[in-house]
């Protein structure tokens, strides 16, 4: 008799929008991150790179805003694929990518601007809903 792994993690998985990241892969400056943010807005993987960028300038509130925009956009997506609180949304779907880069950076930015509980709850909630990602 065949078992069925009902214990087996379920896995989301998103889709960014059609061209938004090969547009984000051609952009050379911030100002074309922008571009494409703006164009896409909901390309989540625009927002983390935005947030990334204002971490690396040393703007931490910008970098906090950035994040959480792509933080919040991406779990509106990921409970439209079909997350449910439970299961993994894996580093491994390249597309997912920019909703974990979110998460993780606002937990990054929290941290910086002195938000420990924030940056804690981020840091697990990345830990929980994707242990592929690199460290």
């Amino acid at each position: 008799m065949t078992e069925i792994p009902i214990n087996e993690p379920y896995e989301t998985r998103i889709t960014e929008p059609a061209g938004s990241l090969e547009q984000l892969a051609a952009a050379a400056s911030t100002d074309d991150v922008r571009a494409v943010a703006a164009s896409y807005p909901d390309c989540l993987t625009a927002w983390a790179e935005l947030g990334d960028r204002a971490i690396a300038e040393g703007d931490a509130v910008e970098a906090y805003a950035y994040f959480r925009t792509g933080y919040h956009r991406g779990l509106d997506r990921i409970r439209g694929a079909g997350w449910r609180g439970t299961g993994h949304v894996p580093w491994a779907h390249e597309e997912n990518r920019g909703f974990i880069r979110s998460l993780a950076g606002l937990g990054t930015a929290a941290a910086a601007i002195g938000e420990d509980a924030e940056a804690t709850r981020c840091t697990d909630f990345v830990m929980q809903l994707a242990p592929d990602r690199p460290r």
